[in-house]
């Protein structure tokens, strides 16, 4: 039986969705990682409305985005950018979503900077 990393992925994430869910008062940081960028954003499930996003392809972030010398500099910046963007926002506590990524490299990195921006997860 052969199955490739993408429908690996997705079961797992199927299987995290189902245990993890976002509420006004704890939201759900979701994290994708594409081959060029990384995505994050603040979700309250019961509405199901996005409260903060950063990605790496942001005005905001460009210069370092920049100079970074590679993806886990970039996750980091956007960990610490989605970070900050929550605590202005009044959000101070999240549920992690991996989306099924391995909790190591890009995906640590993000949750590490993001931790560090004031979050609590």
């Amino acid at each position: 039986m052969t199955t490739n990393s993408k429908i690996r992925r997705e079961k797992k994430k199927v299987s995290i969705r189902k245990k993890i869910f976002g509420t006004p008062e704890r939201p759900r940081l979701a994290v994708f990682r594409s081959n060029k960028a990384i995505y994050a954003q603040i979700i309250d499930d019961t509405k199901g409305s996005t409260l903060v996003s950063a990605s790496s392809l942001l005005k905001d972030i460009a210069d370092g985005v920049k100079n970074a010398k590679g993806k886990v500099e970039e996750s980091k910046l956007v960990g610490n950018l989605v970070g900050k963007l929550a605590v202005e926002k009044g959000i101070t506590t999240v549920v992690f979503d991996r989306s099924g990524y391995r909790y190591h490299g890009r995906v640590k990195a993000l949750a590490d900077a993001a931790r560090e921006g004031g979050l609590k997860f």
